[in-house]
């Protein structure tokens, strides 16, 4: 195979508005460039008789990967993965583990998605847990955002881990490089903000050699564009990214009504068409398509479950930028370096010796609202779970 040709899985099944807006989206992409070749999983008659209504595809670039099972939006992690082993979501992480992928993204279950992709590819080294990044647009330009959902409960390390794997996200996707990163509070004066975040902030102050640390912002300044890299916990990161969703809906109703009020008001909407259209397009969320799941050893990608033919289409040129920019061993090198500097400075939250993520997760069980959050402790072996259903924000 072509050396500049990526191959990306795609899970046909797991979109809210079913398998033809995927492949629409899959074969729209694939005119839009020759540098990658996809793999279709999912139920195969339903795959082939879809495409059959396509006029004209390159079929040489397309591959179908049988999965008889589909993950629902409303099923539990642990439960979906235990039961259904030939989900189309499950297959697309396999391919993505035995490197037969460089890729793969899902529209489904976000629990899920998390949960396998952790069990199955496992973290970075010197990672503890994946995080989930996007991209955002702000009033000058695009910034990324993490975590939104991925961590909810999170430490101080966990946080400076986030801050350099965004940060090298940003880069691969908006090519820009050495982001400057801010982490987000209540007030940018030294003490303002809990505890994990004031410990972090100290943390990472440590790191302006292997980070542009900015320090900390108020979330009026997160789209301002202050800062290129927004770093928060996966609770007020998901919270957030929803109400800024739901914002520019809100915006968009506002426009309408008031635009149908009267004649002159249509008319002067004629007249604005122009206006309009950019200010669609600057706040358009297809514009990128996909947040990514950071920090394991393979790229995973997440579309929201409603999105349509564009979104796919530009998650997929998303898939294929962060394919072809392999910096994943300058980021390890990083990771690694601040780990081992955060250990000199024997911090509360410094990492313990290098374990396997198995390892790690289950000391790493937490306790969180009465509840255990992480694994079963005396779980090991092929009946090893782990509790993902209070950890990831749906």
């Amino acid at each position: 195979m072509d050396a500049d040709i990526h191959t990306l899985a795609v899970d046909v099944m797991g979109s809210d508005c079913g398998p033809a807006e995927v492949l629409q989206g899959v074969v729209e992409a694939l005119g839009d460039r020759e540098d990658f070749r996809a793999v279709l999983v999912g139920d195969r008659d339903i795959i082939e008789k879809t495409l059959a209504s396509h006029r004209s595809f390159p079929s040489e670039r397309l591959e179908i990967c049988h999965a008889s099972e589909v993950i629902g939006m409303d099923e539990k992690p642990v439960h979906s993965l235990r039961t259904k082993k030939d989900a189309s979501m499950v297959r697309a992480i396999e391919l993505l583990h035995e490197g037969r992928v460089q890729a793969m993204l899902s529209c489904g279950n976000t629990g899920s998605l998390i949960a396998g992709s952790t069990l199955k590819l496992h973290t970075m080294p010197g990672i503890e847990r994946p995080a989930l990044a996007t991209v955002v647009p702000t009033m000058n330009r695009y910034i990324v955002m993490a975590d939104v959902g991925a961590n909810p409960n999170t430490t101080p390390l966990q946080l400076v881990h986030n801050a350099i794997l965004a940060g090298d996200y940003y880069t691969k996707v908006l090519q820009i490089p050495n982001p400057k990163i801010g982490l987000l509070t209540i007030g940018t004066e030294e003490g303002k903000g809990n505890e994990v975040t004031l410990a972090a902030h100290e943390l990472l102050k440590q790191l302006d050699d292997l980070i542009s640390y900015h320090g900390l912002i108020e979330g009026f300044q997160i789209l301002t564009g202050e800062v290129d890299v927004v770093i928060c916990d996966g609770f007020v990161g998901n919270v957030l990214l929803k109400t800024m969703e739901s914002f520019v809906v809100q915006i968009k109703s506002y426009f309408r009504e008031e635009f149908k009020k009267n004649i002159v008001r249509m008319l002067s909407a004629v007249l604005a068409r122009g206006v309009l259209a950019s200010l669609r397009g600057r706040l358009n969320p297809e514009t990128y398509g996909a947040a990514s799941l950071l920090g394991l050893k393979g790229a995973v990608l997440k579309s929201h479950g409603s999105s349509n033919h564009r979104s796919i289409r530009s998650a997929i040129k998303m898939a294929v930028s962060m394919t072809g920019h392999n910096a994943a061993q300058s980021c390890e090198e990083r990771i690694r370096l601040a780990n081992e500097r955060i250990k000199s400075l024997d911090h509360p939250e410094s990492p313990s010796e290098p374990e396997s993520s198995t390892k790690t997760l289950v000391e790493a069980a937490q306790i969180v609202n009465g509840k255990t959050f992480g694994v079963d402790r005396h779980a090991r072996g092929p009946n090893f779970r782990v509790n993902w259903e209070s950890q990831a924000c749906k």
